[in-house]
Formats: C-alpha cells, sequence, structure tokens
C-alpha cells in the first residue's frame, strides 16, 4: 500500500485497476499483441524474404480481426464467449494463411488470448447487479468473419405490457433438428410478465426464420401437452424470448445460451444455422406462422 501510494497518479491508477478487474482484459492484450505481430511481419524489412501475395493480404486480415477482438473483449465483454470463439478460428488458420502464423508467435498470441477470453467469468457482485435491465448493451458494430446473425443498431424493445401477453411461469421446452434465421436484427436481455411474477429472458429478433421437425412440449406440472410440426416457418417481425438456447452452430460447434451468458453477436452472415436445438420457450410472437404437418397430443 505504501508503495501504491507514493507512484504518481494513483486515483487513475485506482480506476484502470478497477475497470481491467471488471473484463477479460489480458485476453484481449494478448489478442491485440497478436493481431499486431501478424500486421508487422508482412509490412516489416522482412517481406525481402516474405513475399506479400496472399500470405501478406491475410496476414493483414487476421491481423486486424485480431485486434478487433481484442477491443471487443475490452469494451464489450459480455460478447466474450462469441468473440474468443472467432478469435481462435482465425489463429489458427493463421498458421495456414500467413507466414506460419506470424513465425509461430502471433498465432500463440492469439490461441492464449481465446483460450482466456473464453474461460474469463464477471464478479459475482457484477452480474447482480442487473437483475432488471431491459437490455444488455445491444450490438455494435463489426467483428469481420463473425459466425451468428446480422445485427443492426438497435434497442431492444419493451416486454409485452403486463395484462396483454403473460408468459408460463415454467416455459415449454422446444426442439428442433434445425433452425435457419433470416435478417437477424436485435439480441439482448429482458423481462417478461408470468403469473407467478416476473421471468428474465433472452430476446432475439429477426426477419423470418425456419424450423424444422418442431416440437413444443410444456412443463408446468399438468397434463402434458405436445405440439409438432413437419416444419414451421416464422415470418414478419419475428421476436423470441428464450430462457434458455442450445444447439450446434453449422452443425459443428455445440453452444448454450442463456439470459446471463448471452454473448451478443456483432455480424452474422445469413447462410448461418444451428442443428439439434433445445430450447426453453417463454414466448414468440410473429406476423405470420406456417405449419406444415402439424400435430396435437396430451398426456
Amino acid at each position: 500500500m505504501a508503495l501504491d501510494e507514493r507512484l504518481p497518479l494513483p486515483e487513475a491508477r485506482r480506476a484502470l485497476r478497477g475497470w481491467r478487474r471488471t473484463r477479460p482484459f489480458w485476453a484481449g492484450l494478448f489478442l491485440v499483441l497478436g493481431g499486431l505481430e501478424l500486421l508487422v511481419v508482412p509490412l516489416s524489412p522482412l517481406t525481402i524474404l516474405v513475399s506479400l501475395g496472399l500470405g501478406g493480404i491475410a496476414a493483414i486480415g487476421i491481423g486486424l480481426a485480431l485486434v478487433a477482438a481484442g477491443l471487443f473483449l475490452w469494451f464489450l465483454p459480455h460478447t466474450r464467449h462469441y468473440v474468443s470463439i472467432n478469435a481462435l478460428i482465425l489463429s489458427v488458420l493463421s498458421f495456414a494463411a500467413t507466414n506460419l502464423g506470424g513465425f509461430l508467435v502471433g498465432m500463440a498470441l492469439g490461441i492464449t488470448g481465446s483460450a482466456m477470453g473464453f474461460g474469463w467469468t464477471p464478479k459475482e457482485e457484477a452480474t447482480r447487479r442487473v437483475p432488471n435491465v431491459r437490455t444488455q448493451r445491444t450490438l455494435a458494430a463489426a467483428l469481420p468473419l463473425a459466425l451468428l446473425a446480422t445485427l443492426g443498431g438497435h434497442r431492444v424493445e419493451q416486454a409485452p405490457r403486463p395484462g396483454s401477453v403473460t408468459a408460463p411461469a415454467v416455459p415449454p421446452t422446444v426442439t428442433t433438428t434445425r433452425f435457419s434465421p433470416n435478417g437477424f436484427l436485435l439480441a439482448g436481455v429482458t423481462t417478461v410478465p408470468t403469473a407467478h411474477g416476473s421471468l428474465k429472458v433472452m430476446i432475439l429478433k429477426m426477419n423470418s426464420a425456419s424450423l424444422t421437425d418442431y416440437r413444443l412440449i410444456t412443463r408446468d406440472g399438468h397434463d402434458e401437452l405436445a405440439l409438432g410440426a413437419s416444419s414451421l416457418d416464422l415470418s414478419g417481425h419475428v421476436t423470441l424470448y428464450l430462457t434458455k438456447f442450445s444447439g450446434c452452430l453449422e452443425g459443428l460447434l455445440c453452444i448454450t445460451f442463456d439470459p446471463n451468458t448471452l454473448p451478443v453477436p456483432p455480424i452474422v452472415p445469413p447462410f448461418v444455422f444451428m442443428t439439434d436445438v433445445t430450447a426453453e420457450q417463454a414466448l414468440v410472437t410473429s406476423d405470420s406462422i406456417v405449419a406444415n404437418g402439424l400435430t396435437l397430443g396430451a398426456s
């Protein structure tokens, strides 16, 4: 403590330390350093030995993406899972696409930062400060080569007003073999009213969505009701209110989202889909819902 007081700018250093401890700071720093190293190699005098060509262009692109990923971890820490996965893919790809991943140094820094960012968890106190948030800050702009759907800069709309639509206290379980969103607009966290109080949910907005082998089963402790359809197409201002969402991205990478750890994707290509999806669905709204092969059962 005595040394801390003797060093200059104690208040500024204390504020910086507090800021650093609320986000995966070191993970972001490793990603930024890895990206800068990849940028330095093709732009340095070593280009006498290493031709720029496609490898140099790839090094510049991947380097900029890793720097952007590090900044996302610093300023949007709730996106850490999503950003870390993309940064890891880019870091490994740099070995083949660039000059051996910046002679292994940039690749190693990127992999280290990605692992640290994915494994970082916020302090308990930080999660308690948002019990009734309307949104977990929605989407910013642009991480290249992202994996999950296009984002706009809108704010999360309020949940349905009490008295108009009430969600079940225990959300039913929904399963589908393939979930394909189109025109993804927004992701965040809000609350919806139920008969037993408010329920914290993820809110996902999109222009349309297609679900294959759709199944919905109630879980309210009474007679079980099951709704099924060979395909379900939602279109026009589609909004999903979910307490849990899990599935395999592109059928390869299996991930789980909930209202406390929702990673907000900055940019998502239209070809992204998820397989083996299981969700707890509080509410869903859509201008149009078209079901093929509809079945209804009770037990």
